[in-house]
């Protein structure tokens, strides 16, 4: 039997003994995707996450593993420069892979459909998602762009237990998944792997290029990106990235922390999903947390788990000052609160210390932003100076709307916004009346 490395691992599949887990000779009917490369690779981690978070189940082989590899491609052939190699299911490699190369392989690539459309959703987290959905189920023709799976952050939590109607909670993978099944259905368009570039006015509607050069036209765009991760300044630390140090907490490394030592970077909800996540894999796990206390930003029903779990360390006021690593991490060097300097060792280190608004490809086009780079919306425009010159219309901005007439912002990229979950669906739903009353300024909805 041939075991899979599947996307969202809740639990880790048993396979016989004396078989290798990677089984030429008796692989499935249907074949998979198949990664080599090494662990410590940026490219062979962002393929890793880009098909977890899609939900693609793939198998990874460390390029060294002769027995794995045999049948598959010969080492000589496989220099550290064509790395990470991928077999696609039909057999075709991809070396080196990229994942824009890999999502076009397994036919995740679409081209729009239409030359102009209502709404142009600029990401495919709850915002954005909502707004497709609502958008498509009331006739508009929408669009969403997304760089890399449907979800955005929230689509990596482990768990959202205080989401309204899943008492029992629902997982950020699964809610996104729903959410763009349901979107589609109602004929919205989801466009994945090509991040947006560049937005232009061509009139009164807006065009945005994507990064492989295709053009999607809409009368209104709705800016729902969210937001990236904050980046810890400690020396040496980006020159681990992929190579024991993660931002964020993506599904597709939980397993590779089985039996190891974990540290997680964070204070707030993000943090705490992350820890019980790796809690079910990993042997310790120890949560980081700058602030005296879980309580400030985190909420309550994480702060009760993750103090609950046997094998997880919370160490408060405590902050990161050196990192110790070879080709990969090996351990870190922390100050607590009385300066004192402590050695812990782990295999892998997550940093979830909140967002800065993820703006790429907006910022020729002349969006008002705030002092931290947020998008300002609404009634925030009007209050804060300079923001409205040139605002070409009678009326004032509609709330969620730019300084730029039907332009929309919606969700953890807006200024002020409320950074939950729920709070950026109901921005996302709102967002589409919203739009309806700019499409009946353009002139009435087609």
């Amino acid at each position: 039997m041939w075991t899979l490395q599947v996307c969202e691992p809740d639990a880790v599949t048993d396979q016989p003994p004396g078989r290798s887990m990677f089984d030429y000779d008796a692989r499935p009917a249907t074949p998979q995707v198949v990664l080599v490369g090494y662990r410590a690779s940026a490219a062979g981690y962002g393929i890793r996450d880009f098909l977890s978070r899609n939900r693609v189940p793939y198998e990874w082989v460390e390029a060294d593993d002769a027995e794995r590899l045999r049948g598959l491609v010969d080492r000589e052939q496989l220099p550290a420069d064509r790395l990470p190699l991928c077999v696609l299911p039909d057999g075709t490699q991809l070396a080196p892979a990229t994942v824009e190369g890999v999502a076009a392989g397994l036919g995740m690539v679409a081209a729009p459909s239409l030359a102009e459309y209502d709404l142009a959703i600029v990401g495919a987290g709850p915002a954005g998602l909502a707004a497709a959905v609502y958008a498509a189920s009331e006739g508009l023709r929408a669009v969403a762009v997304e760089a890399v799976a449907p979800g955005g952050q929230a689509g990596t939590t482990s768990m959202i237990e205080n989401y309204l109607g899943f008492p029992q909670g629902i997982s950020g993978s699964e809610l996104a998944t729903r959410a763009t099944a349901q979107a589609r259905r109602f004929g919205a368009e989801i466009l994945l792997a090509r991040p947006l570039v560049d937005i232009a006015t061509d009139g009164a509607a807006y065009v945005g290029r994507l990064s492989d050069q295709t053009v999607v036209r809409a009368r209104t765009m709705l800016v729902a990106s969210g937001v990236d991760w904050r980046r810890l300044e400690v020396p040496g630390l980006d020159d681990l990235l992929d190579a024991g140090v993660y931002y964020g907490a993506g599904p597709s490394e939980a397993l590779t922390c089985q039996g190891g030592r974990v540290a997680v970077v964070g204070g707030g909800n993000s943090a705490g999903q992350a820890v019980v996540r790796f809690s079910r894999y990993a042997s310790q796990v120890t949560l980081l947390v700058r602030g005296p206390t879980l309580d400030a930003s985190m909420s309550q029903y994480l702060v009760d788990q993750v103090t609950r779990l046997p094998n997880v360390d919370v160490r408060t006021s405590t902050e990161i000052v050196e990192v110790d690593a070879d080709t990969r991490l090996r351990a870190v060097v922390l100050s607590a609160g009385d300066h004192a300097h402590v050695r812990l060792s782990v295999d892998s280190l997550f940093i979830c210390i909140g967002g800065v608004p993820r703006t790429q490809g907006l910022s020729r086009i002349g969006l008002a932003i705030d002092e931290a780079g947020y998008l300002r919306t609404g009634a925030e425009l009007a209050r804060s100076k300079g923001m409205l010159d040139g605002w070409p219309l009678a009326r004032p901005p509609l709330p969620l709307e730019t300084n730029l007439p039907g332009l929309f912002a919606a969700g953890d990229v807006r200024s002020g916004s409320i950074k939950r979950c729920a709070a950026a669906i109901g921005e996302g739903s709102m967002a589409v009346a919203l739009v309806h009353r700019r499409l009946a300024e353009l002139g009435g909805e087609q």
